[in-house]
């Protein structure tokens, strides 16, 4: 089963987005789309922090939460702040390609040298990402978006939650497939 679904129409936009913020996104950022200007917050992204992803949007579209692996576990009190505060009513889980906290724990050599070389005694580097690898590992990246999903949906019953995956390779958000 294809597990994404490119968009590179409005058409192609699955029909439970259509006229929501995550269509707005999907023509904003794949389409270069414009729907005039934004007032306030209608999205909230949970993206990871990988620093080869920017989205293309306008001012004031969404809140935007980076965090290793797109992993909005341990930002559970900022989901809430947009939502509750920020009034969204939607939120992008943004997943990629190539991410780092997949597979976390094949890079523990080069995460603890790098900490030694930083300055960290080796074991107390050793410690840390032992203590805190397998709270951030997310392996395979579209299964930790739609796992991730499938929580923020039963926490936050009345938002919008859609699974998207962003490409490094080619710089497009794409739909993720959920059956």
């Amino acid at each position: 089963m294809q597990r994404l679904i490119p968009v590179n129409s409005l058409d192609d936009v699955p029909a439970h987005y259509r006229d929501t913020p995550i269509e707005r996104l999907l023509a904003w950022h794949n389409l270069e789309a414009s729907f005039g200007p934004v007032m306030r917050a209608e999205l909230l992204v949970g993206m990871c922090m990988d620093n080869r992803k920017v989205l293309r949007t306008p001012e004031n579209f969404a809140f935007v939460i980076r965090s290793g692996g797109a992993n909005l576990r341990h930002n559970e009190f900022k989901v809430s702040f947009a939502i509750g505060v920020g009034g969204v009513r939607a939120i992008a889980m943004v997943v990629h390609n190539h991410c780092g906290m997949a597979g976390l724990s094949q890079r523990r050599d080069q995460f603890i040298d790098g900490l030694v070389d930083a300055g960290w005694e080796r074991e107390a580097a050793q410690q840390h990402f032992d203590a805190f690898a397998p709270l951030f590992e997310i392996g395979n990246e579209i299964d930790f978006a739609l796992s991730e999903v499938t929580r923020l949906r039963n926490r936050y019953p009345r938002v919008l939650v859609a699974p998207l995956y962003y490409d490094v390779d080619d710089n497009r958000l794409y739909c993720i497939r959920e059956t």
